[in-house]
C-alpha cells in the first residue's frame, strides 16, 4: 500500500492528549475473514471493515495515525491494491485518526456532512473534558452525504446510511448488502455500555432508534461489526438495544420528576445489566450519569 510516511513524533504531537499516552508499538492488528472479500480488523480504537476485490480496497474507519502502517500491512496481506476509498462512521479521533495519512496517500475520504463539519472546526467532548482541534485539510472527507449513499464495488452494493443523533450527529451504518455484513460504528458497543457523545449531538433515544435500523437490515445470519467489542450478531444487537431502551425508560421519569443527576445515579437504573455490560470503557454509574445529564439538558 502506498502511503506517506510521517515521523512518529509528529504523529503523536497531532494526537489528542488521551491518545498520546497509549503505546501503539505494542498494538497488533487482528484480521477476521467474514466472507471471501470482507474482513473485520481490530487494533486500538474503533473496529475496521475492509472490502477487497477486483474493483478496489474499501475501508471503514482508520483508527489512530500511528497505526496506519500496521493497518496497511494487515491489508496488504489481503490485497496488493492501495486503499482507494475510506468512509468514516463518525468524527471521533479513534475512528478518523488515520485520515491524514490515507489522504496524503491518495485515498478518497467519505463521511456524513456533519463529520466534515465537526472535523473542520474545534470540538469539545464534554464527557472527557477534552478539546479536539480542527483536522488538517487533507484529513477531511472530500465527499459527504446527508441521508445515504451507495458504493458499487467488488460485486455488491455497499450502503452508508445516516442514523440521526445517536452516538453523535454524524453516525453512519455501513451495510455490505451482498455479503450480509453490517458495520454499526459506535452506535453498537458489543457487550458494554456505550459512550454517547451528547456534546456532539448524541442521545439515548437516537441510539435505540439506530439499533432498530440495524436490526431491520439484519437477519439471524448477519455478521455485525460493532464500533468496539467483538464481532456480533443480530441477537446480541437486540439484547444491547433492549438494554439501552430499558435504562432510558427507568431514567426518564426520574429526570422528569426533577431528580438531580446524583439522585438518578443513586437509584441504580442500570441494575440487572451491570454484570453483562458494566465492565467496559463506561462503568454503570458513569453511564447513568451520562444518560441522565443528556436528558436533563434536553
Amino acid at each position: 500500500m502506498k502511503l506517506t510516511h510521517i515521523l512518529a513524533a509528529a504523529l503523536l504531537a497531532a494526537l489528542p492528549a488521551a491518545a498520546q499516552d497509549q503505546d501503539f508499538s505494542k498494538v497488533e492488528i487482528r484480521t477476521t475473514p467474514l466472507t471471501d472479500h470482507v474482513y473485520m480488523l481490530m487494533g486500538a480504537g474503533g473496529n475496521l471493515a475492509v472490502s477487497a476485490g477486483d474493483d478496489a480496497v474499501f475501508l471503514v474507519d482508520d483508527q489512530f495515525a500511528p497505526l496506519t502502517e500496521k493497518i496497511a500491512a494487515a491489508i496488504a496481506k489481503i490485497s496488493p491494491k492501495p486503499v482507494k476509498f475510506v468512509i468514516n462512521t463518525h468524527w471521533h479521533f479513534d475512528h478518523t485518526g488515520g485520515n491524514e495519512n490515507l489522504g496524503k496517500g491518495g485515498t478518497l475520504i467519505f463521511a456524513h456532512e456533519n463529520v466534515r463539519r465537526r472535523m473542520d472546526s474545534e470540538q469539545f467532548i464534554a464527557f472527557m473534558n477534552m478539546k479536539q482541534p480542527p483536522s488538517p485539510r487533507v484529513a477531511l472527507p472530500v465527499v459527504t452525504f446527508t441521508a445515504s449513499m451507495s458504493f458499487h464495488l467488488n460485486g455488491e452494493e455497499i450502503r452508508a446510511i445516516h442514523v440521526a443523533n445517536a452516538h453523535t450527529d454524524g453516525d453512519a451504518i455501513i451495510h455490505f448488502t451482498g455479503s450480509d455484513v453490517i458495520h454499526m460504528g459506535d452506535v453498537f458497543f458489543n457487550g458494554m455500555y456505550p459512550f454517547i457523545d451528547a456534546s456532539s449531538g448524541g442521545s439515548i433515544d437516537g441510539m435505540v432508534a439506530a439499533c432498530d435500523q440495524g436490526l431491520a437490515l439484519a437477519n439471524d445470519r448477519t455478521k455485525i461489526i460493532p464500533g468496539h467489542g467483538p464481532l456480533g450478531d443480530r441477537a446480541q444487537l437486540r439484547e444491547y438495544r433492549d438494554m439501552l431502551a430499558t435504562i432510558a425508560a427507568r431514567i426518564k421519569p426520574l429526570v422528569a420528576a426533577g431528580r438531580s443527576v446524583e439522585q438518578v445515579v443513586a437509584a441504580k437504573p442500570t441494575a440487572g445489566f451491570d454484570e453483562k455490560f458494566g465492565k467496559g470503557f463506561v462503568g454503570p454509574d458513569k453511564f447513568a450519569e451520562m444518560v441522565a445529564g443528556s436528558l436533563a439538558r434536553r
